[in-house]
């Protein structure tokens, strides 16, 4: 038994190889060599070829036009199966050669059909246009040309005067349509032209046209632009070349320039221009077609004038998605698709075995699909998919395979259909009568009995039931059923078909309105009849309600079920009235519309444009398509559109502005099942014109459950790249299925990270790319994309993320300042530019010197983005320094600052900082020395300065009030340093008598401490804190005293005084409890100039003019300082210890309470027994000191 079973084995095995290669190959029968289209000429020979392989024995016929070829003693077949013709005939007739060939090849699996071959016999016809005698100026443009038909093309060349003419000169330009172009006409250009038109087939030659040139006017007047021959609109096939002509003319000689009406950019490496003017496109592609503008402009002015023309790109079949072989079971179901693409739109036509399909209960065409039920043995043969356009046509086949089964149940018995309501049906059957109990399942097929190729649906349920409700039906429509059982071999025969109709129901929804008006006092109302799917029967009735918006009385008007507008007249100028309307069957009234506003235009006298002719269509479940025209009674010029659109019960959105050339626009981004409104209304300068309101309503994103069937995959491969920093190209794919309907695409935009749902862009296309525009620069954006087919929705794509390019900066760095730190080397700091969206790689710093500035002769520095300042270094002396910074990216430079200036002094101090040295100023610029503050520089200066103002107030004013408690004692030793002092001051007397002496030393000794904080005037020694407890008010400037002097005060003044010696300074100190009237205040005496007469007195008179040496203290203080010799001041004491000859001075006491934030110093003068006062700035306290002459 081993060897039968390993035998049957290999059978089988060589059986199911049969049935996987005739599928999955599909080496039976396919062409090896097909023909060709070909242009010969006449009598001669020609073959077309032919060759065919698969088994034997293959048949090949030949069809000429569709019919079949004869053969005879000039027409023949080639043992290959190529076609030969050994004299081509260009006969009139049927007896002519030319046309289209196929050849058909036939074995036992079926036929197969080539592609089409076009047959040619080269010719040229007469010229259509010839050159016509022209008369131009001297320094203008001449143009001839000429047209001619002939196959193959054609080349056109010139003559001029019966000599081929040069095309050396760039003045000269000729077109391959046949145009000849001479620019900048010259007096020697006059004479006759013609064109000569060749190919294989003659050569023709036409009329001669003169050139007569005329002098140009002198003086030449200015002329606007005008084009003389402008582009044309044409059409192209694929991968050829098309040319646009622009010729125009003016004084001076305008400029061409070309540009898209869409504002895509033009394809620089495929285009060029020819001549002065024309442009020629190469290799044409998809992408180049459109609209592209020639634009003549006046050098330096506005003056231009356009002309624009339509490039339609043409492109033969070519196939997307093929057929596939398939093997099914007799009375299965056979499903084949095939799409293409091509310029004119490809029509899909199917063969069987080399013949044309026709549709019939069985067999169905979807335009891209062919779908065969009930499949019987005739059914097995070779399907064809035939595409084809006025470019050309492309086939591909798949073969069909039945398998047989004997063993099937028959089919279901006793069909039978009850109408249960609007839209159900109840379906009841029997079972086989054979085989029944092998049944597992049944399917339930239903289609519209009326029309052509209706899509039958189909439904699958269990053998445990044969009963059925079908429930998606439409109202009122006749449908026809039958049912199928299946078991594990195969399928039954299908029963037999039985009608039903549903019943008539009320409309599912109004119609939508559309509202115009024609005069201030009446409106156009009219909608569109509901289709069978929402009027649910015919429709028998309207009924139109109206009233204005503040009225609450409603006007009714009931028309009739075949009316589709009214005219609704006599109302309100300027007034907005409400609108509904309700549709009615025989069953009765359905639901009423929604209220739709419309405002009648003003009673005016002033022309403003009528209401376009607006027309609104859903192009899937969340986009409207607007189309409009203006009204052909329109007589007034418009400007542009205004269109308005909002959800129902929303509030009306901000305007769409439109130019005047626009005649369609989509809304995206809408919800599925929504009623919008839009309205739509042209300007011009005088004003809005009359608006144009109308209502639609998005249908359904149709789900699984409703069709049936899965929705689209998402599309796939998204790719995109950034075109610019306001752009993002996006490419994707399309996804492998079929449909006969039109695929459109909605694009989601959106910034990463946007919270703002309102926010989100939506676009539509039907393409499979999308120039996103006005993106935000250096932005991150997210993109997904969805699929919309037969109101059949697919989810979004994976989303992709892609940024858009930074622009480049349009401001300078800004709050950019320079500042001297050193002698030879100033920092510059700035600001990034204000402006957002903004990166910055690096920045640009330019200084120079006033003559490298002059020459233009710059220094560069850059530094890096992240970095704001910089050092210039090895600057000179006595130089004023121009300073400008830039920033810059990778997609430019920008803007320059304004231009700093910065004085370099020509010397310094020897010691000082240079930024404290004379006429230097810190500041942002500079410009003679002086500053140059901006506004917020001189705000921030006058908003510190009032705040220390108030503080110095409230200080001020804490001090006087805590000065009055405050007790001072006098100090009761000096320390060393005024020794020292006064030993300085000595010698100088025996040196001899300067004009002026300034000396240093210390007013207090080693064991006093002065507050320096400027708080109070609290002095402090060894013993503690001297204080004054019956101190006077204090001024703001010196702190001292300025009250009136009573006797008491008189009487208990205590004078202290140094020994005198000839020629020795004496330092004078005096005190006294308060001022007399007439003497200076402590401001005056700050402020005293040696030439102030009152300040001229030797030293006994010092405490009679009330000078700067005076302090004043309380009677207490007094007794204190003159209780002893210790008491005294050391370097009084040291004086007196001398024995000085000099007549002494009486003794005052005297403490100083003076704070200063410097040094004391003392300035002696020298004069012959006199003593000036002078004051110090600078937180420094005078003294005075009288060196009388010794005799």
């Amino acid at each position: 038994m081993a060897p039968v079973e390993r035998k049957l084995y290999q059978r089988l095995l060589v059986f199911a190889f049969l049935h996987i290669s005739g599928v999955l190959c599909f080496s039976e029968l396919f062409f090896i060599k097909e023909p060709h289209d070909v242009t010969v000429m006449r009598k001669e020979a020609v073959i077309l070829d032919c060759q065919a392989h698969g088994e034997s024995p293959i048949d090949v016929r030949w069809l000429k036009n569709g019919v079949k070829v004869v053969e005879n003693e000039r027409v023949y077949h080639l043992s290959n199966g190529s076609l030969y013709i050994s004299e081509v005939e260009s006969r009139r007739g049927d007896k002519s050669d030319e046309g289209l060939y196929q050849c058909l090849a036939q074995n036992k699996y079926g036929a197969i059909l080539s592609q089409k071959a076009r047959l040619t016999i080269a010719s040229i016809s007469a010229f259509a246009i010839q050159p016509t005698p022209t008369v131009v100026t001297e320094g203008s443009v001449a143009r001839f040309s000429c047209k001619i038909s002939a196959h193959p093309p054609s080349i056109i060349t010139w003559e001029f005067n019966r000599v081929t003419l040069p095309l050396t000169t760039e003045r000269i330009t000729v077109l391959p349509s046949g145009v000849l172009q001479i620019h900048r006409v010259q007096r020697a250009d006059a004479g006759n032209y013609r064109c000569i038109s060749t190919n294989i087939a003659s050569r023709r030659r036409s009329t001669e046209a003169t050139l007569t040139v005329s002098p140009a006017p002198r003086p030449q007047l200015p002329q606007r632009p005008r084009i003389i021959a402008g582009p044309q609109n044409i059409s192209v096939l694929l991968h050829q070349s098309a040319i646009l002509e622009c010729i125009a003319t003016g004084n001076p000689q305008p400029i061409i320039s070309w540009s898209r009406a869409d504002s895509k950019s033009i394809d620089v490496y495929s285009t060029k221009v020819l001549g002065n003017g024309n442009l020629l496109i190469t290799d044409i592609k998809p992408q180049h077609g459109g609209v592209y503008m020639c634009r003549a402009t006046t050098p330096g002015t506005r003056n231009y004038t356009v002309a624009s023309a339509n490039i339609t790109i043409l492109a033969p079949p070519s196939l997307v998605e093929w057929p596939e072989s398939l093997t099914r079971p007799r009375a299965g179901t056979a499903r084949f698709v095939c799409r293409a693409e091509g310029a004119p739109t490809p029509q899909i036509t199917w063969l069987k075995n080399g013949d044309k399909v026709h549709s019939n209960g069985r067999i169905k065409m979807y335009n891209s699909k062919l779908v065969i039920n009930q499949i019987i043995p005739e059914d097995d043969a070779i399907y064809q998919c035939q595409a084809e356009n006025d470019q050309g046509s492309v086939l591909s086949m798949a073969r069909l395979i039945v398998v047989m089964s004997e063993d099937r149940p028959s089919a279901p018995r006793n069909i039978q259909a009850d109408t249960v309501s609007s839209s159900a049906i109840l379906l009841a059957w029997e079972r086989p009568q054979y085989n029944s109990d092998k049944v597992i399942a049944y399917s339930v097929h239903y289609m519209k009995a009326e029309g052509l190729n209706n899509e039958e649906y189909q439904v699958v349920i269990g053998n445990d039931t044969t009963r059925y409700i079908i429930d998606d039906l439409e109202p009122a429509r006749n449908y026809t059923f039958y049912v199928v059982a299946y078991m594990p071999m195969g399928a039954s025969r299908m029963s037999d078909n039985v009608f039903q109709h549903t019943l008539e129901d009320v409309p599912l929804r109004a119609p939508e309105l559309s509202l115009t008006s024609r005069s201030p006092m009446d409106i156009q109302v009219s909608w569109q009849p509901l289709p069978d799917k929402l009027s649910r029967g015919r429709v028998s009735a309207y009924r139109l309600s109206y009233r204005t918006s503040t009225e609450s009385t409603v006007s009714q008007i009931e028309l009739p079920g075949d009316k589709t507008q009214h005219f609704l007249e006599n109302l309100k100028p300027d007034t907005i009235y409400l609108l509904r309307i309700v549709a009615a069957t025989s069953v009765g009234w359905g639901e009423q519309s929604v209220w739709t506003s419309h405002r009648t235009p003003k009673t005016s006298s002033a022309l403003v444009p009528m209401a376009p002719e607006l027309r609104l269509e859903p192009l899937n479940c969340t986009a409207i398509v607007a189309r409009w025209q203006l009204a052909p009674r329109n007589s007034v010029s418009i400007q542009g559109y205004r269109l308005f659109h909002h959800e129902e019960s929303q509030s009306e959105r901000s305007p769409v502005q439109l130019r005047s050339l626009d005649n369609t626009y989509t809304f995206g981004g809408l919800d599925p099942r929504k009623k919008y409104h839009v309205k739509l209304l042209a300007y011009n300068f005088v004003g809005d014109g009359y608006q144009a309101d109308q209502t639609i309503s998005t249908p359904g994103c149709v789900s699984v459950r409703d069709r049936l069937v899965p929705p689209p995959p998402p599309p796939h491969n998204v790719y995109t790249k950034t075109n610019s920093s306001t752009s993002v190209f996006l490419n994707w794919g399309r996804p492998a299925f079929t449909s006969s309907h039109a695929v459109n695409y909605t694009v989601r935009c959106n910034p990463v990270g946007l919270q703002n749902a309102s926010l989100v862009l939506y676009l539509q296309t039907s393409e499979q790319n999308l120039l996103v525009r006005d993106l935000e620069p250096n932005t991150k954006y997210e993109f997904a994309i969805r699929l919309h087919i037969d109101q059949l929705s697919s989810p979004w794509s994976p989303v992709v993320y892609q940024s858009t390019f930074p622009d480049a900066p349009t401001l300078p760095p800004s709050n950019v300042k320079v500042t001297l730190i050193e002698e030879d080397t100033a920092l510059v700091s700035w600001k990034p530019p204000d402006e957002p969206n903004v990166a910055v790689t690096h920045y640009t710093i330019l200084y120079a010197s006033r003559n490298a500035w002059i020459a233009g002769e710059w220094q560069v520095l850059q530094r890096e983005g992240t970095i704001t300042m910089s050092l210039l270094e090895k600057l000179k002396p006595g130089q004023i320094y121009f300073v400008k910074v830039s920033a810059s990216n990778h997609m430019g430079d920008g803007p320059f600052s304004h231009t700093m200036e910065l004085t370099v002094q020509a010397d310094f101090s020897s010691g000082h900082d240079p930024r404290l040295s004379h006429g230097f100023t810190h500041s942002t610029g500079f410009s003679d020395g002086f500053y140059h503050l901006d506004q917020k520089s001189m705000t921030g200066i006058t908003v510190g300065v009032c705040i220390a103002l108030i503080c110095i107030i409230i200080c001020a004013f804490i001090i006087v009030c805590r000065g009055k408690n405050r007790k001072f004692s006098a100090a009761k030793t000096y320390g060393e340093g005024v020794n020292t002092s006064a030993s300085v001051i000595g010698h100088l007397g025996s040196e001899g008598q300067p004009e002026q002496a300034d000396v240093y030393f210390p007013v207090m000794s080693q064991n006093h401490f002065i507050d320096a904080k400027g708080g109070t005037n609290l002095v402090i020694n060894s013993f503690g804190p001297i204080q004054s407890s019956n101190e006077k008010k204090e001024k703001w400037f010196s702190f001292s005293s300025n009250g009136k002097k009573d006797s008491k005060s008189v009487q208990n003044m205590t004078h202290i005084s140094a020994s005198y010696q000839p020629g020795t300074p004496v330092l004078t100190l005096e005190d006294e409890l308060s001022l007399s009237p007439d003497q200076p205040t402590t401001l005056q005496a700050l402020l005293w100039r040696p030439g102030d007469s009152e300040g001229s007195s030797n030293s006994e008179e010092s405490h009679a003019t009330g000078d700067s040496g005076r302090y004043s203290h309380d009677e207490t203080e007094m007794t204190n300082l003159s209780s002893g010799t210790g008491s005294r001041p050391p370097s009084l004491a040291a004086e007196d210890g001398e024995g000085s000859d000099c007549s002494a001075a009486p003794k005052e006491s005297d403490q100083l309470t003076e704070e200063s934030r410097g040094d004391l110093k003392l300035m002696v003068s020298v004069e012959s027994g006199c003593c000036h006062h002078e004051a110090k700035s600078e937180s420094q306290l005078s003294f005075q000191v009288c060196v009388p002459e010794c005799v």
